[in-house]
This record gives structure tokens, C-alpha cells and sequence, in this order.
């Protein structure tokens, strides 16, 4: 994994351009589950997509405005839940738009940010330590196993 900020917020930036290779997928392989009793291609995006929105909006563009964090722990499975019955009322393209949008907003905002505010930590709504660094050491690997799943299920298609 990158070790500086800017190597870190590279890699995160990374997840756009394959989101935008898989796009050339047929709609009916976005709505196929992976694997028997796995997630849709769609489903996985939503579920980063809803994810990304919620650290945005919660987390990381209150550190930029300099308010409270109200960004709290989550029962990921709920959360989660809620992300698949979200990807099955949007089209591939609304879901990509969003995953897009959300993302690039992250990037745009710590792209932005010193090196200190980058690494300091801030107390999240739940009284908890959160930082951006911290952030994305959890959520680059999750965009990498997803990444792979969906990089197999591809394959498999072959």
C-alpha cells in the first residue's frame, strides 16, 4: 500500500478509470450476481458509492468546512442492505454517475488538504478518533478486493 499522502490519495483515485473500463459491460452482465448468492456487479458499486457518499458528506467535507464530524459507526449490514435495494431502483449509468461524483469530491477535497490535517485526528460522532489517513488505509483495500471480485467475475465471462 502507497505509504505518503499523495501516493495514498493516487491510489484511491485509481478505483475511477476502472469503473469507467467496466461501464463497457453489458447491462445485463451489471446485473448478474458475481458468484451464487454474491452481490451484482451494480450492487458492489452502490454498496462503494453509498459508502463514499456517506465519508464525504459526513467526515471529510466537515473537515474541509472546519465543522464537527457527524460521520458514526454503522451496522454494516443494514447499511449494506440498504445499498442493494438503492443499485436495484438506478440504472448503471445513475450509479456510475454518483460513484463518480462522490468520488471525485473526496479526491478534490483531501487532494486539497496539509499534510497535517491530512494525518490529524479528528473526533467523529460517536466520540471516536477518524482520520483521513485512516480513511483510506481501510477503504483501499476494500476498493481492492472488490476490484478483483469483479475482475473475475469478468473473466469468467470469457
Amino acid at each position: 500500500m502507497a505509504k505518503t499522502s499523495t501516493q495514498m490519495v493516487e491510489e484511491y483515485n485509481g478505483f475511477i478509470p476502472f469503473i469507467a473500463s467496466i461501464c463497457e459491460l453489458e447491462d445485463r452482465y451489471w446485473d448478474t450476481p458475481i458468484a451464487e448468492g454474491k452481490w451484482t456487479v451494480k450492487d458492489m458499486l452502490c454498496h462503494i458509492m453509498l459508502w463514499d457518499k456517506y465519508f464525504y458528506e459526513d467526515a471529510i467535507e466537515k473537515i474541509k468546512l472546519g465543522e464537527p464530524l457527524t460521520v458514526k459507526h454503522q451496522d454494516f449490514n443494514q447499511f449494506n442492505a440498504h445499498a442493494i435495494q438503492y443499485a436495484k431502483s438506478r440504472t448503471k449509468l445513475e450509479i456510475y454517475d454518483q460513484f463518480i461524483e462522490y468520488r471525485s469530491k473526496i479526491i478534490r477535497t483531501i487532494s486539497g488538504l496539509q499534510e497535517e490535517e491530512y494525518l490529524r485526528s479528528y473526533m467523529d460522532g460517536d466520540g471516536k478518533k477518524f482520520s483521513i489517513n485512516g480513511y483510506l488505509r481501510g477503504f483501499i483495500p476494500h476498493d481492492k478486493k472488490h476490484k478483483k471480485q469483479i475482475q473475475s467475475f469478468i473473466k469468467s465471462l470469457d
